[in-house]
């Protein structure tokens, strides 16, 4: 397994995709800052030129992190997924093609997260006006949506190796991140016992994670946890079994 993760690292290393990918999201991140910043400086009464607004812009923005989790997905398993094939032939197993695929992407995912994020804070407690314990709320809300970002993470990765295209991984995206909430709530109301479920819906969480911070009341809540691991764990198992019998051509 360990020259395969090596093989695979130098591929990724050398996919521009991968790069342009991270470049543009912190690029982003300080163009945010910046428009915040220097509106500020030309209206003294604009009201979003604070730590507490910018970063909500992250906090309330889970699918599109999501979407760039898939951006960097793709760079490993897009056009690259023919190259499984010659992989097998050579005696690696599908299991270990699996697994380091997704240990390699998710890491390069979780260090420009993390770059991301120490950026945010030092342009937002630098430039703009620092409520108080922003940072605090901050980071408290990044932490219970951190497990529903991974569980999108990890369909995506399962749903690349089974070979299904990027639309339909996107509807599927967009379904369980913005409206699995409203419509578990709208199906199961009728029935008792489950007409709570709605509220560990991603959807839902998601909306409350974010409206709790905006309140500056966010507390870490170990729903979010549960609802991440439980699709996490569930995808991932269901996808190495699949990958494991699918037919490669």
């Amino acid at each position: 397994m360990i020259n395969y993760l090596k093989s695979e690292n130098y591929r990724l290393l050398h996919k521009k995709g991968l790069h342009i990918t991270s470049v543009i999201c912190l690029v982003l991140i300080a163009a945010a800052a910046a428009v915040l910043y220097y509106s500020g400086k030309q209206d003294q009464n604009f009201p979003y030129a604070t730590s507490l607004f910018f970063y909500s812009n992250v906090i309330g923005s889970g699918i599109l992190i999501i979407i760039v989790a898939f951006l960097f997905n793709l760079a490993l398993t897009g056009k690259d997924t023919s190259l499984i094939k010659q992989s097998v032939s050579f005696g690696v197993s599908r299991n270990t093609i699996f697994w380091s695929k997704l240990i390699l992407t998710l890491s390069y995912f979780l260090a420009i997260c993390a770059v991301g994020l120490l950026l945010m804070i030092g342009l937002g407690e630098n430039l703009l006006a620092s409520e108080e314990q922003s940072v605090r709320y901050f980071l408290t809300a990044s932490i219970n949506m951190f497990p529903i970002v991974m569980s999108g993470f990890f369909i995506i990765h399962v749903l690349k190796m089974l070979k299904f295209g990027e639309v339909y991984i996107i509807i599927t995206l967009l379904f369980i991140f913005i409206f699995s909430g409203d419509l578990l709530r709208m199906l199961l109301r009728p029935i008792s016992g489950l007409n709570e479920l709605y509220k560990y819906a991603p959807s839902t969480l998601l909306n409350e994670n974010l409206m709790s911070f905006l309140n500056q009341a966010v507390q870490f809540d170990y729903h979010y946890w549960v609802t991440g691991i439980v699709i996490s764990v569930f995808s991932l198992l269901i996808g190495a079994r699949k990958f494991a019998k699918q037919n490669i051509n």
